[in-house]
C-alpha cells in the first residue's frame, strides 16, 4: 500500500484528535503507529490511554508548553533530539503510521526547518503514511502533501475563559 503524507492544520481545535483518531483506526487494521509529539512535554490524557493500545508508540519532543513564550536552547535541543530519531523512523520499516504532531508549530518556532522535515519526507519508506499536525503550516509542507485538512475556528470557549479540562482538550 502507497503511504500519503497528510496535513490538518488551521486554528481550530482538533488536529491532534484527528491523528489519535487515524492512529486507533489503523492499529485496528493491523498496523502500526509511532506519535512523535514536538513542543508539548505535558502529561496530556492521550499519553495514559495510548500507551495501554498494542501497536501505538507514543514520544514527546518538548520538555513543557513554550507557546506563548519564545523557545529555549533547552527545547530546540530536545525538539532537534527528537527530529533526529523521527528521521531513523522514517527510513526503518518499524511503523507503517507515522504521526509528527505539532510539527507545523516546531517549524514555526525553528526547532528544524521545512526544508529539514520535506527532505526527510522525501527519504521515507513509500509505504509509510505521515500526518503532519500543527497550526501555521507553511505554504511549502501544503504544497508537498497529498491531503490537507483546515480547522478553522467559528467558535471556542476559551474565549469566554474556559480552561483546557483534562479529558477533553488536555
Amino acid at each position: 500500500m502507497k503511504g500519503y503524507v497528510q496535513v490538518y492544520t488551521g486554528d481550530g481545535k482538533g488536529k491532534t484528535t484527528a491523528s489519535i483518531g487515524l492512529a486507533i483506526r489503523a492499529v485496528g487494521a493491523g498496523l502500526k503507529v509511532f506519535i512523535g509529539q514536538f513542543v508539548k512535554g505535558m502529561k496530556y490524557s492521550e499519553l495514559e490511554s495510548l500507551s495501554n493500545i498494542s501497536g501505538i508508540t507514543i514520544k514527546q519532543y518538548g520538555l513543557d508548553c513554550f507557546i506563548y513564550n519564545e523557545p529555549t536552547k533547552k527545547d530546540i535541543l530536545k525538539a532537534r533530539e527528537g527530529f533526529e530519531e523521527i528521521k531513523e523512523i522514517l527510513i526503518s520499516s518499524d511503523y507503517d503510521v507515522i504521526i509528527l504532531d505539532e510539527a507545523n508549530i516546531a517549524i514555526y518556532y525553528k526547532l528544524f526547518t521545512v526544508e529539514e522535515l520535506i527532505e526527510v519526507l522525501k527519504s521515507r519508506k513509500p509505504n509509510i503514511e505521515v500526518i503532519i499536525t500543527g497550526r501555521k503550516a507553511t505554504s511549502q509542507i501544503i504544497d508537498f502533501a497529498d491531503l490537507v485538512t483546515e480547522m478553522k475556528e467559528i467558535k471556542h470557549y476559551y474565549t469566554n475563559g474556559v480552561q483546557a479540562r483534562k479529558g477533553i482538550e488536555s
